[in-house]
């Protein structure tokens, strides 16, 4: 039988252009400040994982191993993990495993990217299939946005309706980032300037995309034992699952998303949920691109097939509704992607110890974490509480 684990420190960095320090000094930024969040030293830490995109993103190959010193792995088992846009979600499974396992009692998971040292949008467009794929999609814009043409003319819904909302996703999501300060891109945004920002991939538009930022995340699970000596208000790792689908683009359905919804029924069932919109208070979904989250709204059993733009249209998934999603701002703002998934936790677990500041959503306490990644096949998620 696993054991109970715990959330009792997150760390993160500033998260943009961060010229301001070298890859080491970046990463130690997230670790420091988790240690502090913690109350721990280094070495109480017994074992570190650490994750980024393929080592083209940033140019530094096996880069855990240039940041042993920055992550406190020096002398401890130093695990590398890499999926993509999941990475972060993935690092905070194989954390909460390496604890739930009982062969560590306290763990570190660390996500970071330093994106701008070298060429992240190069990296993208080459990370599909060479033979079928890349020339046909052209990079991540490209699979996102024929995602959401095939959502609006799945269920044939009006083009400008789908717009509509997904713009609207984008202005909540920005004003969010206003009161977090760890956001990349905190800028006040209306529904016209979306819909007037210029085509990337049609339909999806510059403001409905999320930035490439330098960033890095830390977040520490520890056991129940370890969890009751060293913090007054933990966040428990309620249920969590990963699932991954066909590699090639177009051998999945992609908006009755198999990964994602099994993802979220294997959590959901491990949790003890049965009806996520009443039950979850918050939802940190990963949204490098709006289109995709009005997908995953129906996808995690948010709302009925089709109904994704009402929950838009009526608030419900806004900053005030019943079920607010990415008070921080999301990944829309915010995406150094080696650690994005990660930043997904540790603000969900911020949120059930009511300790997410202006970005608080009040009575907070239970929440869903998510990321997608590999070439948009995996999704995982982890449900965390305030209570065991």
């Amino acid at each position: 039988m696993a054991r109970a684990v715990a959330i009792i420190g997150v760390g993160q960095t500033k998260h943009g252009r961060r010229d301001d320090v070298n890859y080491p000094e970046l990463v130690y930024e997230a670790v420091k400040a988790a240690l502090e969040d913690a109350g721990i030293s280094p070495e109480d830490v017994e074992a570190v994982v650490h994750g980024t995109m393929p080592s083209a993103m940033e140019g530094i190959n096996a880069a855990h191993l240039y940041l042993s010193d920055a992550v406190t792995a020096f002398g401890k088992p130093l695990m590398r993990v890499a999926t993509c846009g999941s990475t972060g979600m993935s690092l905070a499974h194989s954390a909460f495993y390496h604890v739930a396992s009982g062969l560590f009692d306290i763990v570190m998971a660390v996500g970071s990217e330093k994106m701008l040292e070298n060429d992240p949008q190069g990296t993208m467009t080459t990370v599909a299939d060479p033979f079928f794929q890349r020339p046909f999609i052209g990079g991540a814009p490209g699979v996102f946005s024929m995602q959401g043409i095939q959502y609006a003319h799945r269920y044939n819904l009006p083009e400008e309706r789908v717009r509509e909302a997904a713009a609207r996703i984008s202005v909540n999501h920005h004003d969010n980032a206003l009161d977090n300060p760890y956001a990349h891109i905190r800028t006040k945004i209306t529904v016209e300037d979306v819909l007037k920002s210029r085509i990337i991939a049609y339909p999806t538009r510059l403001m409905d995309v999320c930035p490439s930022s330098d960033g890095a995340c830390a977040v520490i699970f520890v056991s129940e034992e370890k969890a009751k000596k060293f913090s007054k208000k933990p966040a428990w790792v309620k249920g969590l699952s990963y699932v991954g689908d066909e590699h090639f683009f177009g051998d999945s359905d992609k908006v009755v998303w198999e990964s994602a919804i099994i993802a979220a029924q294997k959590a959901y069932k491990m949790a003890g949920i049965r009806s996520p919109q009443k039950e979850l208070d918050v939802a940190e979904i990963y949204n490098p691109f709006t289109y995709q989250e009005l997908i995953y709204y129906e996808c995690f059993g948010f709302c009925d097939r089709g109904e994704a733009c009402k929950l838009v249209e009526d608030g419900v998934v806004l900053r005030g509704g019943e079920l607010p999603c990415d008070p921080s701002g999301g990944v829309l703002c915010t995406n150094p992607i080696g650690a994005t998934g990660l930043i997904r936790v540790g603000e969900a677990a911020l949120q059930v110890t009511g300790r997410a500041d202006d970005r608080q959503i009040p009575g907070a306490k239970t929440a869903l974490s998510h990321a997608m990644g590999g070439a948009d096949q995996f999704n995982g998620i982890m449900i965390v509480g305030s209570e065991l």
